[in-house]
C-alpha cells in the first residue's frame, strides 16, 4: 500500500495571520500522535507571511479520513473557518 501525501495551503485573510497560525500550531502535536500519521509539518511562506503550508503523509486514505474526524482537526476547521482560504492537494508518490 502506498502512502498518501497531503499538501494543504492555508492563506489567512488580512489581519488573521496570528489566529490562523495559532490554530495550525495547536493541531500539529495531536496529529503527529495519530497511528496513521507518518509526517505532519507546518511551514510559513517566506514571501507571504499570511500563507502557511502543511505537509502531511498518511498510511493511506483511511488514515486521513480518521484524522479528519478527530476532535483536534474539527477544532482547527472551526477556528479558521472564514479566516482563511484553504487548498488541499492529495498526492500519490510515483517515484
Amino acid at each position: 500500500m502506498s502512502t498518501l501525501v497531503v499538501v494543504a495551503t492555508i492563506t489567512a485573510t488580512a489581519g488573521q495571520q496570528d489566529l490562523v497560525r495559532s490554530a495550525l500550531e495547536r493541531v500539529v502535536p495531536p496529529s503527529r500522535a495519530e497511528a496513521g500519521c507518518l509526517r505532519y509539518e507546518l511551514h510559513r511562506d517566506n514571501s507571504d507571511t499570511a500563507r502557511f503550508v502543511m505537509l502531511e503523509e498518511w498510511h493511506g486514505a483511511e488514515a486521513l479520513r480518521q484524522h479528519e474526524a478527530t476532535p483536534h482537526f474539527q477544532a482547527l476547521i472551526a477556528a479558521i473557518g472564514g479566516q482563511a482560504q484553504v487548498h488541499v492537494a492529495k498526492l500519490t508518490k510515483l517515484a
